[in-house]
């Protein structure tokens, strides 16, 4: 009898004992859930495509997506305050171009719950990048970086998101090319070990001079992804046939685990003219200390 009861003990104290050796091992960090989103103002000239016919849909769109941040671009206050009202799981900020909540911005949206915001902020495009609203290398409007230090609530891990939106004209290529010298120049003061993802409509093609320029430190998403699904283009200007890739996530410290070039619509209505688009990334491991 003794030996019936001693062994279902033993038994148990294995049991428990390997549990919590398993408990105790690293496991992989969740991944992390990042979104680029064109929202297209708010233009009266839209037709059937006015931010009132279609809102409830971009709403929608990113209730399926479940970024855990992403950066938008050419967003109206009124825009941003519909969306997290529609999403109270999300809070976003940033200025408008020309500095106060006029205008578009480049808003960034995040999910409260999973992320904190550390520090957060804004510079211009420009010769003077610390002048709200200053325009400079021959472009008509004002383009800027949206910028925050995130925290993820479950494990502390922290990362820098950026997002911008640059010069739309084809004349506008050498203001690009500069542009993304402004925003290296940015990340270049930032700590090599917090990792970095850079959002944004570029308004060029992964041909482009700013492409390379920004690839010499930052990983394109979609180029390096295990998984790729949906269109590699992303304006389509509201027929849902896109035609050029201007849409990038771009990182530094994480792998794109899979790539997703959103394509939702309601026959012929589409949440914007561009397509959003969500990567899934993992945190690199540390890089080894050299003794």
């Amino acid at each position: 009898m003794s030996r019936l009861i001693r062994w279902p003990l033993a038994a148990l104290l294995l049991s428990l004992l390997a549990a919590c050796a398993t408990a105790g091992a690293p496991r992989p960090p969740p991944d992390l859930r990042v979104m680029t989103f064109n929202v297209r103002l708010p233009a009266a000239g839209d037709g059937v495509n006015v931010w009132e016919h279609r809102r409830d849909l971009f709403v929608r769109t990113v209730r399926e997506a479940d970024p855990d941040v992403f950066g938008t671009q050419e967003l109206h206050k009124e825009q941003g305050d519909y969306v997290v009202a529609k999403l109270p799981g999300y809070r976003w900020f940033g200025d408008g171009r020309r500095g106060g909540d006029g205008d578009e911005h480049m808003g960034v949206f995040y999910r409260s719950d999973r992320l904190a915001v550390i520090e957060s902020g804004n510079f211009w495009l420009s010769d003077t990048p610390d002048v709200p609203g200053s325009i400079s290398w021959g472009h008509p409007f004002p383009r800027m970086v949206t910028w925050a230090l995130f925290e993820r609530r479950a494990d502390g891990r922290r990362f820098y998101f950026f997002n911008t939106h640059l010069p739309y004209r084809d004349e506008d290529e050498a203001a690009r090319t500069r542009g993304a010298n402004e925003i290296l120049a940015r990340l270049r003061t930032l700590p090599e070990n917090v990792p970095v993802v850079l959002t944004g409509d570029f308004n060029t093609t992964p041909a482009s001079d700013a492409h390379a320029l920004l690839s010499r430190v930052l990983v394109d998403a979609r180029a390096a992804a295990r998984e790729r699904a949906g269109p590699d283009a992303t304006f389509h200007n509201f027929t849902g046939t896109p035609d050029r890739r201007i849409d990038w996530i771009l990182t530094r410290g994480f792998t794109a685990q899979r790539t997703d070039t959103i394509t939702t619509h309601e026959g012929a209505l589409y949440p914007s003219d561009h397509f959003p688009v969500l990567a899934v990334l993992r945190w690199n491991p540390p890089a080894a200390r050299t003794p």
